[in-house]
């Protein structure tokens, strides 16, 4: 898929992959959610260069407003093939309610304190 990230990036500090483990980099997007420009809960915001790689059936994530965390962030994160990504962002779409919205910020928290499938 069109998201990549490099392993042992060597632009990316010993603090800043502290960050990236912990998703402490992912705070200043509260501002973004008190701005009215992203939810809590949503399929995370692309890059404008993904975007032009997206197959059709993948455009349509898009249609939701973007999110801090997602059923992906909640499942594993980086364990989590792109093709999967995409599913699980569609599956919340279709499916999307205040209880799963809950659900899924309630198994953000462990995968957040625990960096599961952080890299």
């Amino acid at each position: 898929g069109p998201v990549f990230k490099m392993r042992n990036d060597p632009r990316v500090t010993r603090f800043g992959a502290f960050l990236r483990r912990s998703s402490l980099d992912e705070l200043p997007q509260l501002f973004n959610v008190l701005k009215g420009e992203m939810s809590i809960v949503g399929p995370r915001p692309p890059l404008p260069s993904e975007i032009d790689k997206y197959e059709v059936w993948q455009r349509r994530r898009l249609s939701m407003k973007p999110g801090l965390t997602c059923l992906w962030q909640a499942n594993g994160r980086n364990n989590v093939d792109f093709e999967k990504w995409m599913k699980l962002d569609l599956e919340y779409i279709d499916g999307w309610s205040m209880g799963m919205d809950f659900k899924i910020l309630l198994k953000t928290i462990p995968a957040v304190l625990f960096s599961k499938g952080a890299q």
